[in-house]
């Protein structure tokens, strides 16, 4: 069996100028043509610290065949600035198998230490007045269910779409939840708590996570989360005989009317005062963890604009967070960097057939 090793230069840690020949997960790629007529490959590139865009200008056509969506590459290549954002420059690529890297460096984890989410999403259940959603609460988060909803992320791309990030967005929405709920005296803050839990639940069934990049299951695609989410609930209600009908119609109107819009796949539209602000909540905090990521990646420092984002239809004014480009290297990086052996190019020889993907991510 061949030792895997770890990554020594991660995507976060990428500076403009900065060389290098390192190994990433390929979460996307496609053969395009330039307006010349030259074939080139973009690729997406990335680990557990983020993704980034990469580029190959030279023998596309031959690199293509080492580059596989959800495979690895070692890359050598050169981070170059390209409207505000880095982009990678690959000079040569070669297929990595599984095998030789560690996989925990390739899978994007919530920020948020796994044993405090899951010590508040026990708080927060205990804390539910009614004891039957309490119990109902109880009822579906144990065992396997709970062990992949801690684990699962919240999307495929757009938001919280890394291990870890279905629990966090789910107490994200519990919090703001809470908040509201003393504010405003019609809602139901027990029927809402149980409701902001139970939103994304089916998300556990929906994606398939078990390595990036993240895609969809079967049953994800063909039924989707929000009908999986009421089976879910219709079947633990069977066990708690306190329920009644309309706190279990409750629970799976907001299930099913989350997304806000028929337009956003929702069968229903939000009609109760819970539902309606679940929707809002979920919405705010899926777009509040977008642009956080999105000015995570931003280089210098001070306001400034992102690229225009077309699921917003509008560009963004966000506070960068990146700080300047890096600091230089070290003595002891360059010298790692100058004893870098170039990869071999690829065979001239080989067969490739092109292909357009789409992204899976």
């Amino acid at each position: 069996m061949t030792l895997a090793v770890g990554k020594k230069i991660f995507v976060a840690q990428l500076s403009a100028g900065q060389q290098l020949q390192e190994i990433f997960l390929v979460s996307r790629k496609s053969l395009a043509e330039t307006k010349a007529g030259k074939p080139y490959l973009a690729l997406g590139l990335m680990d557990k610290t983020g993704e980034i865009e990469a580029r190959v200008w030279d023998n596309a056509q031959q690199f293509d065949s080492q580059a596989e969506e959800g495979g690895f590459v070692l890359v050598q290549a050169v981070a170059k600035p390209f409207r505000d954002q880095l982009q990678l420059a690959i000079t040569a690529l070669q297929r990595v198998s599984e095998d030789t890297v560690q996989l925990g460096d390739f899978m994007p984890t919530s920020a948020r230490p796994a044993a405090e989410m899951a010590a508040e999403l026990e708080m927060v259940i205990a804390g539910l007045g009614n004891a039957a959603i309490r119990e109902l609460m109880r009822a579906i988060f144990q065992g396997e269910t709970l062990a992949r909803f801690q684990r699962a992320p919240a999307a495929k791309k757009m938001h919280h779409a890394y291990i870890g990030g279905l629990i966090e967005h789910t107490l994200s929405i519990v919090g703001m939840a809470e908040k509201t709920a003393a504010h405003y005296p019609l809602l139901d803050r027990d029927m809402l708590i149980a409701g902001a839990l139970l939103h994304d639940i089916a998300k556990i069934e929906e994606f398939d996570f078990a390595r990036p990049p993240f895609g969809y299951t079967d049953r994800g695609r063909l039924v989707g989360h929000l009908v999986l989410g009421v089976e879910m609930v219709r079947k633990a209600a069977e066990q708690v005989a306190e329920l009644t009908a309309d706190q279990v119609d409750g629970l799976m109107h907001i299930i099913l009317s989350h997304h806000g819009q028929y337009a956003y796949g929702s069968p229903v539209l939000p009609m109760t005062p819970e539902a309606i602000l679940l929707h809002h909540l979920d919405d705010m905090d899926a777009k509040m963890n977008f642009m956080e990521g999105l000015r995570a990646k931003m280089t210098g420092t001070g306001q400034q604009w992102s690229d225009y984002q077309r699921h917003l239809e509008r560009y963004l004014y966000l506070r960068a967070g990146g700080g300047d480009e890096g600091p230089p290297p070290t003595e002891d990086e360059a010298r790692e960097m100058a004893a870098v052996q170039p990869l071999a190019p690829a065979s001239r020889s080989a067969k490739a057939v092109p292909q357009r993907q789409q992204t899976l991510f």
